[in-house]
């Protein structure tokens, strides 16, 4: 079916709390959506059907007796399968970790379960949260990628099986399966919501998929309130209300390293819509300030791999060989000739990289980009094309900049190109997680 940017899927905020249906009804109506669309949207790797019925129906107990623990009480919750789950195992994505059932909960999940939230899968992700794909589909094309590496928890946002979903990103992982699947997502400040166990690498961020602001806002604020960010740095703040629609009296532009590599048409849809939104806009070419973060997050793709290979080796080295992808193969070899000098080099040029961004804070409240590089791409699940298509789930180089810069963005569902989602993305000062979405929500509600 092709998307329409006005199409508006499953939300929470508007239901449960307000009494419109109770948490186990709910419930029900994701599970037979998932019974219907699960077959072909593959977005789950393992799904507890018994426990979240027992947590829907304790959920309808308070809310029936006035004492909902938090706004997200009652509400139905996917978790990537690279996040600890005491009632589910934490596969990854990989063979090597097939059965790996560590039995506790990450932070996050910890922070989720006293909201009163009902953990209802773990979503599918590629392997290691890196470029071999798992099996989940598109749900608006079964011939496209949903985008990777929370490919499950993007699809499973859409099609309907829960309202809000946990993805990661370490590149784009977040915001690029968002914009291919139509969804809100938050990737909040670097470190904003607590990783728990998976604090190995320095780009490393969680946060939530969802279909309208309001969602991902109660779960990242319900989590940070609960277990604050990383340790060392302050969460996710601001109010625990979601935050109303803010009209910028400016905005910029940053076309992002993608941008020679995103089909005239995407482009056209992207500049028409920033052209469209009736504020003041300043483009690249338009302040020496902006051409300068330009060209500063102009190869941060390469930047963060480098980073993200150097962090990982230690983690990933022992795997046995015969259990992984060749694609993880090459990554694994690739990363050896990384020496910590290097590391060091790459390091300091990402400060830099972040000096750059702090210097454009005075010239407009938040910068815009696209999303993704356009509609996302046809890839067969079934493919043998580790040598022919290093990047299945697409390319995430319009996200690279953000996750270098360690800066709060946000995913709007406001454009279709060729029948499917193309997200833009809104981009904040780091610490600015509230600002940016109030920002966002305009960004929405503007979209004509």
């Amino acid at each position: 079916m092709a998307y329409d940017p006005s199409w508006r899927g499953l939300t929470f905020h508007d239901a449960v709390p307000m009494g419109a249906i109770d948490a186990r009804s709910y419930l029900e109506a994701c599970l037979e959506r998932i019974a219907a669309r699960e077959p072909v949207v593959r977005a789950f790797i393992s799904l507890n059907v018994e426990g979240a019925r027992a947590a829907a129906d304790a959920s309808a107990a308070r809310y029936a007796a006035g004492r909902p623990l938090s706004p997200i009480d009652g509400m139905p919750i996917a978790i990537k399968d690279l996040i600890e789950t005491a009632d589910m195992p934490t596969q990854m994505g990989c063979e090597a970790y097939a059965g790996n059932w560590p039995k506790r909960d990450s932070a996050m999940v910890q922070a989720l379960k006293s909201a009163g939230a009902i953990i209802l899968a773990k979503a599918v992700t590629t392997e290691l949260g890196m470029s071999e794909p798992g099996p989940t589909t598109n749900p608006w094309n079964p011939a496209h990628t949903p985008g990777g590496s929370s490919s499950g928890s993007a699809a499973a946002v859409a099609a309907g099986f829960c309202p809000v979903a946990i993805g990661t990103q370490v590149a784009g992982s977040i915001i690029r399966p968002a914009a291919y699947c139509g969804n809100w997502a938050l990737k909040p400040t670097q470190g904003g919501i607590h990783r728990g166990e998976r604090q190995g690498t320095s780009q490393s961020t969680a946060g939530p998929h969802g279909n309208c602001a309001e969602d991902i806002w109660a779960v990242a604020r319900a989590i940070s309130s609960r277990v604050g960010g990383d340790p060392g740095t302050p969460g996710v703040m601001g109010p625990m209300a979601p935050p109303p629609p803010q009209r910028p009296l400016r905005l910029a532009v940053m076309r992002t390293e993608c941008w020679p590599r995103i089909d005239a048409e995407s482009q056209a849809a992207f500049e028409d819509f920033v052209r469209g939104l009736g504020v003041e806009i300043l483009w690249p070419e338009d302040h020496p300030l902006l051409a300068a973060l330009e060209r500063a997050v102009g190869h941060a793709m390469a930047l963060g791999t480098m980073i993200t290979a150097f962090e990982n080796r230690w983690a990933y080295g022992a795997l046995d060989r015969t259990k992984i992808s060749e694609r993880m193969r090459r990554r694994l070899d690739a990363s050896q000739v990384t020496t910590a000098e290097d590391y060091a080099a790459a390091l300091a040029e990402r400060a830099a990289m972040r000096a750059a961004h702090a210097a454009v804070a005075p010239l407009a409240d938040a910068i815009l980009a696209p999303a993704c590089p356009g509609p996302a791409p046809v890839w067969n699940p079934l493919a043998n094309d580790a040598a022919d298509n290093p990047r299945p789930t697409g390319d995430p180089s319009c996200n690279a900049g953000t996750s270098a810069l360690g800066c709060p963005a946000v995913t709007v569902p406001v454009l279709a190109v060729r029948g499917l989602p193309m997200g833009v993305q809104v981009i904040g000062q780091p610490h600015q997680d509230a600002r940016v979405l109030a920002l966002a929500a305009w960004v929405f509600s503007a979209r004509g």
